[in-house]
């Protein structure tokens, strides 16, 4: 059993299991031609991870498919990229940086390249001779399942000018679980750069009052998808009326030092 998570955590760091990655993802861009991505084993028992690449589509909906052929106005980073080491034990509360760099640069045209690092946790192995001993029923089968874990986190080759235009449209609220109103909305990007970045969800009532009612960090929107269809719950507050006054939401970067608001949008509540 494969179990495959796509990072897309607001933290600057990604936590999943007991491996703790730094950073959640890895952008060369300009100058830079190498980074350290630092491992972490936060767990009680030493673990094996095995480092590989894959590729991925992000779908309309946001979720995420396995593929070996980029799809139109897609290009994979894979064959510009090298990485050391490719496995790495770890101990209770050890860590283990592991280099990335970009190669051949130069030799790419404009545009973004992306690919994935794809870190599997490498099941025990009992040594010869230390074989589970148990006792056997022959009037039946039985099968072992033992699940893989596995977690991706991108890896972003920019060449050139790299710029994107992203908007907000298609705002809806369901608030047909009082207990759980939920927000839907529809990004629309355009250029040749992924978008990467926080939503926040004020609710503004009639009177002026500001009310902080959603967050969702680490949302990304890759190339070359022109639409996101992206939704999520906001904060049922007491004494907040989700039939008044209106919802303005904002996509800005995941920069906390420098933020820069992307796109903005307003849904009036009736």
């Amino acid at each position: 059993m494969l179990a495959l998570i796509f990072i897309m955590a607001g933290a600057k760091s990604f936590s999943q299991g007991d491996l703790l990655i730094t950073p959640r993802r890895v952008v060369f861009e300009g100058s830079k031609r190498s980074i350290d991505l630092n491992l972490a084993n936060t767990g009680k028992d030493t673990a094996t991870y095995a480092i590989s690449v894959v590729q991925i589509r992000m779908t309309e909906d946001g979720g995420f498919e396995t593929i070996t052929e980029p799809d139109p106005g897609q290009m994979f980073a894979d064959a510009n990229i090298r990485f050391f080491p490719r496995s790495v034990t770890l101990g209770p509360n050890e860590a283990q940086a592991v280099k990335v760099q970009v190669v051949r640069k130069n030799e790419l045209a404009d545009g973004e390249y992306r690919s994935h690092f794809y870190f599997r946790a490498v099941p025990k192995v009992n040594p010869l001779g230390q074989e589970e001993v148990a006792a056997v029923d022959t009037t039946t089968i039985s099968v072992r399942i033992t699940p893989i874990f596995g977690i991706t986190i991108p890896v972003i080759i920019r060449v050139g000018n790299s710029q994107f235009n992203i908007t907000l449209s298609d705002l809806s609220l369901d608030n047909g679980d009082v207990n759980n109103p939920r927000i839907n909305l529809v990004f629309n990007r355009s250029g040749n750069a992924s978008v990467y970045g926080d939503i926040t969800v004020d609710h503004i009532s009639p009177s002026g009052t500001v009310t902080r009612v959603g967050i969702a960090n680490g949302v990304a929107v890759y190339t070359p998808n022109t639409i996101r269809r992206f939704s999520f719950n906001l904060s049922n507050l007491e004494g907040l009326d989700f039939g008044s006054g209106r919802l303005k939401v904002t996509y800005s970067s995941a920069n906390d030092a420098k933020k820069e608001t992307f796109s903005e949008a307003e849904l009036q509540l009736k």
